[in-house]
């Protein structure tokens, strides 16, 4: 540990050093401060991040034609608000006592879950990237343990402190391409928390429709399903008006995977867009979900977007 930490120390690492000592100094303060920092952080980066305004933008626009400009607009302020209480809550989840969140927190859907686990194959937990994404992970593991699937960051002290603050929640953290120890996972009954909704090009994905956009879509959950037959349903959550917390376990998919990758595709985005419009400004929106295109293009941010 100490050699780890000694090579943390070069001028590179400062930046990343500075931030989370931000975000250790906020968690001392009582919750609703944390939260009202929060908000101040999110108009922060709303004003001082650019590209990524950009890219919200773009999301928006191409995901919600009903809205107005003007309410298009009021969607992405609000995006940049709830992200940013989410950054606040990463915190939360890392440092804060897990205990003191039992009063905050409500669990609904759990007798779907139950149902899955007792035809004991495991259960892959559908996820997406909300803004409460690592706090979310605490809240599901004070009712049941959790294993997570995840991509380990490219910074290695943000990987060490990321890996540091779930493990105090989440009992085994599987990297996405470690397939052998997902299927031990499986095998052993456990619950494995699995988000596909990034684009990480065509190479491994189909193109399925997103909110009506067609978008690279992954085709490692359906494989992973027929790894051991394991039932998959989704899980959301999200933070409501009284900065209390509600999780959703929603009904298991049936008939999963479908006899095709883009069906598969397809019902999985259609899960996660439903998961999505329970609460649109608190996704994560700041990524370039639709930066593959299906005739090879790649324009839509570059200030000109397609369908």
């Amino acid at each position: 540990m100490k050699t780890q930490i000694t090579q943390f120390l070069s001028p590179k690492y400062w930046p990343t050093w500075i931030g989370l000592g931000f975000l250790r100094v906020i968690n001392l303060l009582p919750f609703k401060a944390q939260i009202r920092v929060g908000k101040w952080l999110g108009h922060l980066l709303y004003h001082l991040a650019k590209s990524r305004r950009h890219v919200a933008s773009v999301n928006i626009r191409l995901c919600f034609p009903e809205l107005s400009e003007a309410e298009q607009k009021q969607l992405v302020k609000d995006v940049f608000i709830n992200n940013g209480i989410g950054i606040i809550e990463t915190a939360m989840a890392w440092w804060s006592d897990r205990d003191s969140f039992r009063a905050r927190v409500r669990l609904e859907g759990q007798e779907h879950l139950k149902q899955a686990l007792s035809e004991g194959r495991g259960v892959i937990l559908l996820g997406a990237h909300f803004s409460t994404l690592d706090l979310g992970g605490l809240l599901f593991s004070l009712y049941y343990p959790l294993s997570t699937m995840y991509r380990p960051h490219n910074n290695p002290l943000m990987e060490h402190f990321i890996k540091q603050g779930r493990l105090r929640s989440i009992d085994k953290l599987i990297d996405r391409s470690d397939f052998r120890t997902l299927i031990r996972a499986l095998k052993g009954n456990e619950i494995v928390w699995y988000a596909p909704d990034q684009d990480f090009g065509p190479k491994h994905s189909v193109y399925a429709p997103f909110f009506g956009v067609k978008a690279a879509t992954v085709t490692a959950t359906s494989r992973i399903a027929k790894m051991n037959n394991s039932p998959v349903l989704m899980l959301t959550h999200h933070r409501t008006n009284k900065n209390n917390y509600k999780l959703v376990l929603h009904p298991v998919i049936s008939g999963f995977p479908s006899p095709t990758d883009e069906e598969s595709a397809t019902r999985i985005n259609d899960e996660i867009e439903k998961g999505i419009r329970i609460e649109p400004s608190q996704y994560m929106w700041l990524h370039k979900r639709f930066k593959s295109h299906p005739e090879g293009k790649n324009f839509r941010y570059s200030g000109r977007s397609s369908r």
